[in-house]
């Protein structure tokens, strides 16, 4: 047996910690002398105070993980509900990683209020070109809504193109019209460009048409960070006379896997105002 000090030490824990589990009833000791009131306690304890541990670090109470415990659930059953919960916070943490991206975006955008510098926005014109698409809804243009949808519609659109055999496709293009729900949500559209004579079943293959006038402004990061990038040039396009009518449109330049690095090149059809 080992003392509280010991035990502790073995378990990583601190010794006021087990003393408090004593005293809920959540992890008694194998053994109190009734003479020292001395707590003692068993390697095959270690296996519980795992267990305790583990269910507090993914965010249940004391008192959930004393309920979870007393029901006496096997390894296996334990195993699935702590994956279940770590699950439900890698996708909580993806999401509060994701709006502080945002607020990063906001503040960025504020602080370049007044400073707008136009030398990179470039008037071109965009050729049409022909393009392989899949298309999903968001329920708004932000990009907490344009992501979640835009990911998974290029995992299958690049899936599906490799199954074909198709080659020498990209780079990515995605635009965007809206959904015409009257409630605010936007319909996505994934494309990449693909070589003439492509046929990808459950795939749309058409040409999209050309721009002739078009704002363009190269955005250097995650789309989550466009935000700044994005109002630099709408600035530039009134304070030189133009209106828009449609969705800038999104050329993936270079898409790293580090998405810090990306390349994008930001496209507006632009009218004179």
């Amino acid at each position: 047996m080992f003392n509280i000090g010991d035990f502790a030490r073995h378990g990583r824990v601190s010794v006021r910690m087990l003393r408090h589990y004593d005293g809920i009833g959540l992890l008694r000791p194998a053994r109190v002398d009734p003479h020292t009131g001395y707590r003692f306690y068993t390697a095959d304890q270690l296996a519980l105070l795992n267990r305790v541990i583990a269910l507090k670090d993914l965010g249940f109470t004391l008192e959930q993980v004393k309920a979870i415990l007393d029901e006496r659930f096997d390894a296996e059953e334990l195993r699935g509900m702590l994956r279940l919960r770590q699950a439900e916070l890698e996708t909580a943490l993806a999401e509060a990683r994701a709006r502080l991206a945002q607020v990063g975006a906001r503040l960025r955008a504020i602080e370049s209020e007044g400073r707008m510098s136009s030398q990179d926005v470039v008037v071109k014109k965009i050729p049409a070109v022909r393009i392989a698409e899949l298309s999903g809804v968001a329920a708004s243009f932000g990009p907490q809504h344009i992501g979640p949808v835009i990911g998974p519609l290029y995992e299958e659109l690049c899936g599906r193109l490799e199954a074909a055999g198709v080659t020498g496709f990209g780079p990515g293009i995605a635009y965007y019209e809206d959904a015409g729900r009257g409630d605010g949500s936007v319909l996505v559209h994934a494309a990449m460009t693909v070589p003439e004579g492509t046929a990808v079943e459950g795939v749309e293959v058409r040409v999209l048409p050309g721009i002739e006038e078009a704002a363009t402004v190269v955005h250097r990061g995650s789309m989550d960070t466009v935000l700044p990038t994005a109002q630099t040039l709408a600035r530039w396009i009134e304070a030189n006379g133009y209106r828009t009518r449609q969705y800038a449109r999104e050329l993936y330049l270079e898409c790293p896997e580090d998405r810090s690095r990306w390349v994008t090149e930001l496209q507006e059809a632009i009218v004179r105002d």
